[in-house]
């Protein structure tokens, strides 16, 4: 018998009682191999990323998500967990290039953890309704909240299908929908026009708004009719920075969907508290001292520097000792996930995004500029920055450092090690990092 609580694995091992109702679906992932399952017809995103997360034993943090890509429109947009994998499959057209991609998107709920990251104040305003009580630190109820109605409102730049030019309007979006002005800033009911609903309709990432439809930013975004896979039906828009447009997607997810998404949130959580699984927290890394009689954790940086470098220097000893060489040393960091070799800086800031712009995502990369240098690859307050990690050579040893040699490791293992334990001289500790899965 099937129940509510059943995992996708022990769903697939039902197998003869789903014969007359499972489809095959095939999933990319992001370096574009795949692997081809067959399904029951109510499958949902979370449970195709249930699954393959069983199948390769992939650490569950919550983060793995479905994504609905649309190649022949150029854009893409997260699939919710809740949502029907083949009720989307339905609406893609018969002769469209169209995928289902599973990545991680570490952003997917993080307005729920950190609501003032998402939504700057000068975007939000709250209806009278609320009685001027509504703090910006309550936003998230105000729009699980169907007596309330928050609003978000600014200048977006708009194309009309069938035209080449971007206009800027100013924007309002409601519970009933996205309107725009015909006059200034004006929200008087004559001046602002219709521009779309949500009830039958998705907002999605243009994956190159410059390129294929000439937008002035990179930062374009889109709302579809869910029937619809025509290019004539998108409602383009485009805003003037990440911060903007990331506001503007998830305030549209939060009213489509509502409090299902708080469900979706919430669930995996819930679930872990009865049945943990492996999991891993960004709280969860702490610096510990095994030299005594009993353990204890590291709080002063500075102390878990040096613990660190002690412990990096003479582990480098005994393996020197094993090998022979150091090959090994200086190589130990290639077989790390969060190591991409010959990644450009446009292709790392592409899998930054990709896994969701939040504070702490990583990823580490050679230098195309200095082939004996590497480059730490870091998001903090949705903006993608490079920091150079330069060898620095004493007494014949080699090190790295971020900091011009004032703090050294013996590798870039270490490094990242340190870096999530402690700030040191970056904007926030390391938390994320870019991997890819290979299906």
């Amino acid at each position: 018998a099937v129940t509510p609580a059943m995992s996708a694995w022990e769903l697939f091992s039902l197998s003869d009682q789903w014969v007359s109702v499972r489809q095959v679906i095939r999933v990319y992932s992001e370096d574009n191999s795949s692997r081809a399952v067959e399904v029951p017809s109510d499958i949902t995103a979370r449970d195709i990323c249930q699954l393959f997360v069983l199948k390769n034993h992939c650490i569950d943090d919550h983060s793995w998500t479905l994504f609905e890509h649309l190649t022949h429109l150029g854009i893409e947009r997260t699939i919710e967990d809740h949502e029907s994998v083949l009720e989307v499959q339905s609406n893609w057209g018969m002769d469209s290039d169209s995928r289902l991609y599973f990545r991680k998107n570490y952003a997917k709920y993080e307005f729920f953890k950190k609501p003032l990251d998402f939504f700057p104040e000068n975007m939000v305003s709250i209806s009278s309704e609320a009685n001027g009580l509504m703090n910006h630190s309550q936003l998230i109820q105000t729009f699980l909240n169907s007596s309330t109605c928050p609003e978000i409102h600014g200048f977006l730049h708009s194309k009309e299908q069938g035209r080449k030019s971007w206009k800027k309007f100013y924007f309002v979006l409601r519970r009933s929908g996205l309107y725009f002005s015909n006059k200034g800033t004006s929200k008087e009911p004559r001046h602002l026009q219709f521009a779309a609903e949500f009830c039958d309709s998705d907002v999605y990432t243009l994956l190159s708004a410059r390129k294929t439809h000439g937008a002035p930013t990179d930062y374009g975004f889109c709302v579809k009719p869910s029937k619809s896979s025509s290019a004539r039906d998108l409602k383009l828009l485009c805003a003037d920075d990440e911060q903007t447009r990331t506001c503007w997607i998830t305030a549209m997810r939060l009213f489509k969907f509502g409090m299902q998404l708080y469900q979706n949130f919430i669930q995996p959580h819930q679930k872990q508290k009865s049945s943990p699984m492996r999991s891993i927290s960004e709280n969860s890394l702490v610096a510990m001292d095994f030299s005594g009689q009993r353990s204890r954790v590291i709080e002063n940086p500075s102390e878990a520097l040096s613990v660190a470098v002690e412990e990096g220097l003479s582990w480098r000893v005994r393996l020197t000792c094993i090998s022979g060489h150091t090959t090994a040393i200086l190589a130990i960091h290639m077989a790390q996930p969060w190591f991409h070799s010959k990644l450009s800086r446009d292709e790392a800031h592409k899998l930054i995004t990709q896994h969701g712009l939040i504070d702490g995502v990583f990823l580490l990369r050679d230098s195309q500029s200095n082939p004996k240098t590497f480059v730490l690859s870091l998001c903090h307050t949705q903006r993608i920055r490079h920091f150079q990690i330069l060898p620095v050579e004493d007494d014949g040893e080699l090190f790295y450092s971020l900091d011009d040699g004032n703090t050294r490791f013996s590798d870039l293992l270490q490094l990242v090690e340190f870096y999530q334990l402690n700030r040191g001289v970056l904007p926030c500790k390391l938390k994320h990092h870019c991997a890819r899965t290979t299906l």
